[in-house]
């Protein structure tokens, strides 16, 4: 179905999650097979029109909305969660969204796939962006789980068609599956479907093809404020956390049970908060929760309090000062959902990302809390959130899939959201500021050392591919893929060689 600006829904069917970008498109298709994408595609490139894609509207950037393009293929209503006896694997549309792969996975097989944490983001373009989640350090990346993906691509005739790439190793288009292990979304095809099924899993049953989530998780939530915290208490509050993360990032050590995130909050937010998940049937679940929250503890004097602040993707959650235990369904449910910003159709935003290898240099956390206290903004929803890596995932070696930092031991999310768009200058200044200042000794970004690791391809960020911000040498593609590159380049060339599917941080052809 095309929707036109003629038709009332149109409104609804170009805007995102960021509403910095809304699109102006000569029709969005909305479809519901992959013929359809086939033939929406076919038509795109018989008539020369920009396409793009959109799965559920998440992307950071202007990479799926901007006026350059003409049509948008809208996934949302390919969002079914099935086993697939042919394929002898769990299928997901590109369109279903984590809560809906999450409730349909655990509810029918008792089974889930190591995804991501907010609720409303689809398949699509997290998977092929590498898939981080909170079940990472237990289980690894989704890529880690995928078996196969289908993807609409274009020859170089000029012919669109659909195909179906393995892992299996005797597989003529494993490369295209390889591909979509982190090569990031817009750049070879448009995925309709991926099929998941663990390493090493054999019969038929569903129920046996994925890992099996906690039953139950202990989830905690602790804040500290503001005005209780000095400077150099601050600074071993992250220490601690990177420290603690860089020791146990092992995949056989026994603390890749405990997921937890540091919410670094402007000082306008009045707290910072913590929040930690443990897999409650672990023996000595309640110990490794509390010897966790100690080791935070250790040398900040500020006492921690109930998390009463909206913060980031996090609600107020004063009843979680004492850990309780619950269904791991009913927490990931609560975690992912109760997040404003996510249903807020009025906010803008800016994003950055690093991961993380090593602890901070006394540069670096000097700048973060510079700009975290700094009076050019007064924005509680201004931050840096740190969150979990290692453990499983250090496991794969970086080549066997498209993203590459396997070394990582935690990941930041630098976000603002605001609503005014008079107000865009003030905080995308803000945030470059901070973050070339906090990685001003490599360039103004995260460059791939024994510190930090590069950037996250799901969090894009244009800046840096722009001099006048990364002026490190060190290419934006090498941040996101580090030697992974040549590998996709190569992919691209195959799968996409009109480069027909592309946008202003794609991989090119040449």
């Amino acid at each position: 179905m095309a929707v036109t600006p003629n038709d009332p829904q149109y409104a609804d069917c170009v805007r995102g999650l960021n509403t910095r970008y809304i699109g102006t498109p000569e029709s969005v298709r909305i479809v519901n097979c992959t013929d359809q994408v086939v033939q929406v595609v076919q038509e795109a490139v018989t008539y020369k029109k920009r396409l793009t894609v959109i799965s559920s509207g998440h992307c950071y950037e202007d990479f799926i909305f901007n006026p350059d393009v003409k049509v948008v293929v809208d996934m949302t209503m390919m969002n079914n969660v099935y086993y697939d006896p042919a394929m002898n694997a769990v299928a997901i549309e590109s369109g279903a969204t984590m809560l809906e792969i999450y409730k349909t996975l655990y509810k029918q097989w008792g089974v889930t796939v190591p995804a991501g944490f907010c609720y409303s983001v689809a398949a699509g373009g997290h998977v092929a962006g590498g898939g981080w989640g909170p079940l990472v350090r237990v289980n690894g990346l989704v890529v880690d789980h995928l078996y196969a993906v289908e993807v609409v691509v274009v020859d170089a005739n000029g012919t669109a068609r659909a195909v179906v790439a393995t892992r299996e190793a005797n597989d003529p288009n494993r490369d295209l599956w390889w591909a979509h292990t982190g090569g990031g979304g817009g750049n070879f095809g448009v995925i309709t479907r991926y099929w998941f099924k663990t390493p090493g899993a054999t019969g038929s049953d569903p129920r046996t093809m994925l890992p099996r989530p906690p039953h139950d998780v202990l989830i905690s939530a602790i804040a500290y404020n503001w005005s209780s915290l000095t400077q150099d208490q601050f600074t071993r509050l992250a220490r601690n956390y990177a420290s603690w993360h860089v020791a146990n990032r092992g995949a056989d050590n026994p603390n890749r049970v405990v997921t937890s995130y540091l919410l670094l909050n402007h000082q306008s937010n009045g707290q910072i908060g913590l929040i930690t998940q443990v897999d409650a049937t672990v023996p000595n679940a309640h110990t490794i929760l509390d010897t966790y929250i100690a080791y935070m503890q250790n040398g900040v004097t500020a006492t921690h309090v109930p998390l009463t602040n909206r913060m980031a993707e996090i609600s107020p959650m004063p009843e979680l000062v004492q850990a309780r235990q619950l269904p791991w369904l009913e927490a990931t449910r609560m975690l992912g959902t109760t997040n404003p910003p996510l249903n807020d159709p009025t906010y803008r935003a800016e994003y950055k990302s690093t991961f993380m290898r090593g602890n901070f240099p006394d540069n670096q956390i000097a700048a973060v809390y510079r700009h975290l206290t700094s009076t050019a903004i007064s924005n509680p929803l201004a931050g840096v959130q740190f969150t979990p890596y290692g453990g499983q995932a250090s496991v794969v070696d970086p080549a066997a899939t498209a993203i590459p930092h396997r070394g990582a031991a935690f990941k930041m999310l630098w976000s603002a959201q605001w609503i005014d768009p008079a107000e865009d200058t003030k905080h995308i200044d803000w945030m470059r500021r901070g973050y070339a200042d906090t990685y001003a000794d490599t360039g103004g970004v995260p460059v791939p050392n024994d510190v930090t690791d590069g950037c996250y391809v799901n969090y894009p960020d244009g800046d840096l591919s722009d001099p006048n911000f990364n002026k490190s040498g060190t290419p934006w593609y090498t941040l996101y893929y580090k030697g992974n590159y040549a590998r996709l380049l190569q992919a691209k060339r195959r799968w996409d060689p009109l480069n027909f599917f592309h946008h202003r941080q794609s991989i090119g052809t040449t």
